[in-house]
């Protein structure tokens, strides 16, 4: 294929899937994050979404990324260098929690438009920029598997195929960045979690935690609705 094709077939529109598969792709996604054992395991993508967040805002404010861990409990860890006060750092902070349910709203505003391609190409592109700055196996592997799949999808696939996968992959986002943050407060109820980014953003700017949890639960659930009306036409 040529290159002029591949650029065209990127940044052309694709045809918009059918209802039923629109429906079907959330009633999937929604079946990976409600029972536990399956979330349990999808929730590494949730992480990356999260932990490339504080990353991507760290490098847009001016701090310097040191790198980003993924864990096998679905944990993460994204240090960066710089000023340990101020905006840079407090939008660094604030950006884990809200950033699948943000990446996902602007992938259903990009399916919204019949961009389904250009999609899944953001999206390796993403994750190939995010492998360069993690920093153990078990993180650079969940990167790659995820990246591989979107890549192959994307290359190898066609319009059917990418379709299934593109809405699917932007209902779990949508749908897997509520959930966290309800997981969140859960934990801080119990007392734990006292490390959080609620709780740092909280020693950050002297605003409650329950506040930033408020804002978490605003931000997902907001882009939960915007996106599920974006990608169903409504």
């Amino acid at each position: 294929m040529a290159t002029t094709d591949v650029i065209s077939d990127v940044l052309g529109t694709q045809p918009a899937p059918k209802v039923w598969l629109v429906v079907v792709t959330g009633v999937a996604a929604l079946a990976v994050t409600v029972p536990r054992p399956v979330w349990l395991l999808a929730r590494n993508a949730i992480t990356i979404a999260h932990e490339g967040g504080h990353g991507l805002i760290a490098l847009l404010t001016g701090r310097r990324l040191e790198g980003i861990r993924l864990h096998s409990d679905t944990s993460g860890l994204t240090v960066s260098r710089g000023r340990p006060t101020g905006l840079g750092m407090i939008l660094t902070a604030a950006a884990g929690y809200t950033a699948p349910s943000l990446l996902g709203l602007g992938g259903a505003w990009l399916l919204a438009a019949h961009r389904i391609t250009l999609l899944l190409w953001v999206a390796t592109a993403l994750l190939i920029a995010m492998l360069v700055m993690i920093r153990n196996a078990y993180g650079a592997l969940t990167v790659i598997l995820t990246g591989g799949a979107f890549l192959l999808v994307s290359w190898l696939t066609g319009p059917d195929v990418q379709s299934a996968f593109a809405y699917s992959a932007v209902w779990f986002l949508l749908l897997g960045g509520v959930r966290p943050v309800f997981e969140l407060q859960a934990k801080r109820r119990r007392g734990g979690a006292g490390d959080s980014d609620a709780d740092q953003l909280a020693r950050l700017t002297h605003v409650p935690a329950a506040l930033w949890l408020f804002l978490f639960h605003a931000v997902s659930l907001c882009s939960l609705i915007g996106g599920g009306r974006w990608l169903l036409g409504l």
